[in-house]
């Protein structure tokens, strides 16, 4: 093809398949998954190549952005044209949208129960291939001061500091906590592991007067609490 047949079918994709085109004039609830991964990967200048690698990209996960977002970085980067860059803009992108749907759930008022807090953390931990810990840090009227992830592992397990927690808890100047760590495998029970850690960390916050106000095990498709559960 010339240079002028080239242009010829840029200025034509630009003016009717751009996807950053049809996103100003049409918003985006109107452009298709593929069309807004687009934007997210080729965001200074979209054309037909990369529209068709965020198609393949998607065939390659089922045509569900859920099971997108089970992928880690290191198997999104082995998908033919995609690359570390692309990769780590996907992976970006699709955890910003669990944060927004998360906060979203994010108790305003004092949490009184696991359900005040419950879908928060499924929403937060969702989809995520390999086990993540996670500590709710609250004040004395049961508000949240903050979130923080301990630790991330294995699919199956990962490594709990309980001296970063209380680290943590004290300069929050927290009176209570929560645990929470996600199940890859879904199976929502506590393992003998998670039975142990929880007794060690409440001793450890008894110890500094905080309280362990529950453990919470999420999974895509629900929760389990400790505390629902009477083993607290």
């Amino acid at each position: 093809m010339t240079d002028e047949g080239s242009h010829r079918m840029q200025r034509a994709w630009e003016a009717s398949d751009d996807p950053r085109v049809r996103f100003r004039i049409l918003g985006p609830s109107a452009l298709s998954d593929a069309e807004l991964l687009c934007i997210v990967l080729q965001p200074g200048n979209p054309d037909p190549q990369s529209l068709g690698l965020c198609r393949s990209l998607l065939s390659h996960s089922k045509e569900s952005l859920a099971e997108l977002g089970r992928r880690s970085v290191t198997d999104l980067s082995k998908i033919s044209g995609m690359g570390w860059a692309r990769a780590l803009a996907v992976a970006a992108a699709l955890e910003l949208g669990r944060r927004r749907m998360a906060a979203a759930c994010l108790p305003r008022q004092q949490v009184n129960g696991s359900g005040d807090i419950g879908q928060y953390l499924q929403a937060r931990f969702r989809d995520l291939s390999q086990e993540v810990f996670a500590v709710v840090y609250l004040n004395q009227g049961n508000r949240i001061l903050h979130v923080e992830v301990i630790s991330s592992g294995g699919i199956t397990a990962t490594i709990v500091d309980i001296r970063l927690i209380m680290k943590k808890a004290l300069e929050e100047e927290a009176t209570g906590i929560i645990l929470c760590h996600n199940h890859p495998s879904d199976r929502l029970e506590p393992s003998q592991t998670d039975k142990e850690l929880t007794q060690k960390v409440r001793e450890a916050a008894r110890f500094f007067d905080i309280r362990l106000l529950d453990h919470i095990i999420v999974g895509n498709e629900g929760f389990y609490s400790f505390a629902d559960n009477a083993m607290l």
